[in-house]
């Protein structure tokens, strides 16, 4: 099915960014909030997109004006009865999202496609609340829309195969990377994300390291940004719905340190309320932290524990493995994911290609001795053990996640 026009629902930073996206595709795009004020800002964020591309001489300003005349601004549904695909980009509440699909199902077009953006409910409970199931589609894109090139691609249960072809082509229209990846909490990029993030807090929290330097052991390590600075930009309310689903899906594996739960209770969620980690504008030191530290102590009741970059590193790793054994997504699409998702560094190859570098025996060996040390976040992927004991070590013995000549 070829795809004429688009719409999108959630003018916010997110929705606004897609439509931006659809619309230098050469798309015209339909964008939709629940108030013109919420609509205006959002058209206001794409033309500030378009301004910068035009001040860097990306583009010229007949170009943007061009690019701008195919947004339409809307709060109706009753605007989006000649769309042939939706992505929906509301805030990550499966009853909200639910809701706007109903409403969408009621106006859409028989053949067309519903999409959601979110970054971790279930598709297949999405569709179940439509009447078009069998057209329901994850369609994730990462933040910011208009710089990140990465799309997850998430089939429900019941998505029809020629919807994942048409929407993976889409993408791709689009000049983005879709990546497939089957329905999972969390989907791929987030599944392995959130024990990276997850385990710096732990750090900090337990006075393993200081904030900036475990941000500047990511940034030598090879990441565009550590990861303080990286959830401050998400928004740890964001990251805290993500953990939320995780958490309730992989159990104590993914329980989170304490000192996301104090954060959120004082509402440093981040830039957008000018304290997360670190103090905004300006990002300096944010004195709410310490405090925050000394509390989360007093629930976790352990201090002084050891910082390396393996264990914020390793549980990335290990939750690859564990995608790749459920069959989540390829070893190639797993790599590939996370260098265009999340800036992993490419002179490592992506993650299951950086455990082949490092050595399977090495990095089994460093998550056992993590896993005595802290508990069940490190317990081994069953699949990294059989490919240790088979002598699929990597590099060094030219089979590993990949082969090598």
């Amino acid at each position: 099915m070829y795809i004429y026009k688009a719409g999108v629902v959630g003018a916010g930073t997110m929705g606004a960014g897609i439509a931006q996206v659809i619309s230098y595709s050469g798309l015209p795009v339909v964008l939709k909030d629940v108030n013109q004020e919420l609509v205006d800002k959002g058209i206001a964020k794409i033309r500030e997109i378009y301004d910068g591309r035009v001040k860097k001489g990306k583009m010229n300003s007949s170009d943007a004006e061009q690019k701008m005349a195919l947004i339409t601004g809307t709060t109706k549904f009753d605007d989006f009865k000649d769309v042939d695909i939706v992505i929906e980009a509301v805030p990550e509440k499966m009853d909200l999202k639910k809701k706007v699909f109903v409403e969408l199902d009621q106006v859409l077009p028989p053949g067309a496609i519903l999409s959601s953006n979110t970054s971790a409910l279930s598709i297949s409970e999405l569709g179940a609340a439509t009447k078009r199931s069998g057209r329901v589609i994850g369609l994730h894109f990462f933040f910011p829309a208009h710089v990140m090139k990465l799309i997850e691609v998430i089939p429900g249960l019941a998505t029809e195969e020629e919807v994942i072809t048409d929407t993976i082509a889409f993408s791709e229209s689009l000049r983005k990377i879709p990546i497939r990846v089957a329905e999972c909490a969390g989907f791929l990029i987030n599944r392995l994300l959130m024990p990276y993030l997850n385990e710096a807090a732990f750090c900090l929290q337990e006075g393993a390291a200081g904030l900036r330097e475990i941000d500047e052991a990511a940034v030598q390590f090879g990441l565009p940004m550590g990861p303080f600075t990286l959830v401050d930009n998400l928004g740890l309310d964001v990251c805290s719905d993500v953990v939320k689903v995780l958490l309730e899906s992989y159990g104590n594996r993914m329980e989170p340190a304490a000192l996301w739960q104090k954060l959120y209770d004082k509402k440093r969620f981040g830039v957008k309320s000018g304290g997360g980690f670190y103090a905004y504008p300006g990002g300096g030191d944010d004195p709410i932290l310490k405090q925050c530290i000394q509390e989360a102590q007093q629930v976790s009741k352990k201090k002084g524990t050891k910082f390396s970059i393996e264990r914020i590193i390793y549980p990335m790793v290990n939750e690859a493995v564990l995608c790749l054994q459920e069959s989540v997504a390829k070893a190639g699409d797993i790599d590939l994911g996370l260098i265009a998702g999340v800036g992993f560094p490419q002179d490592k190859g992506g993650v299951l290609h950086y455990a082949d570098k490092v050595g399977l025996d090495v990095v089994l060996s460093g998550l056992e001795k993590l896993y005595s040390e802290r508990g069940d976040r490190f317990w081994p992927a069953p699949m990294l053990r059989r490919m240790v004991a088979g002598k699929f070590l990597g590099e060094k013995t030219k089979r590993g996640f990949f082969e090598y000549s």
